[in-house]
C-alpha cells in the first residue's frame, strides 16, 4: 500500500500538475496501491475546485482503502512533534498526523512536500 498525500494527488487532479508526480500516482492507482487517510481526504475537499476535481473525490471515496487514524497514529504524531521540534524541525501538524498514519500502518508515503523528507530522518 501506499498512502497518497495531498501534495501528490493535487498533482494528479490539475491540469497543470507535475507530470513525474502524477505517473507515480497513476502507477498507484493502476496497481491497486493507492490509498488515503481521513485528513488527506479532507485537505483534497477543503481545495477542491470545479465539477471534475469534485467527482474525482467522490470516486476516490467509493474506490479508495482508507488507512484509520487511530489513538496509536496520534501518540506517534506527538512523539514525531516531539522530537522534530527537539531537532529544530518545525512542520505543520497535519503533516506529522499523515507521516504517524504511513509510518504506523507500514505503508509507502507518496508525497511532494519536503516536509516529510525531514520527517523521515527522526527515528521513532
Amino acid at each position: 500500500m501506499i498512502l497518497v498525500d495531498t501534495s501528490s494527488w493535487i498533482h494528479l487532479l490539475r491540469p497543470r500538475g507535475d507530470a513525474a508526480a502524477r505517473a507515480r500516482v497513476v502507477a498507484a492507482l493502476r496497481a491497486g496501491d493507492a490509498c488515503w487517510c481521513a485528513q488527506v481526504r479532507l485537505e483534497l475537499w477543503n481545495g477542491a475546485s470545479g465539477a471534475q476535481e469534485k467527482k474525482a473525490l467522490r470516486d476516490f471515496e467509493r474506490l479508495l482503502p482508507a488507512l484509520a487514524i487511530t489513538d496509536e497514529v496520534w501518540a506517534l504524531a506527538c512523539e514525531l512533534a516531539r522530537k522534530a521540534r527537539a531537532g529544530g524541525i518545525s512542520v505543520p501538524a497535519t503533516d506529522l498526523l499523515i507521516a504517524a498514519c504511513a509510518r504506523h500502518h507500514g505503508v509507502e508515503l507518496e508525497h511532494c512536500d519536503s516536509d516529510f523528507d525531514l520527517l523521515r530522518k527522526i527515528q521513532t
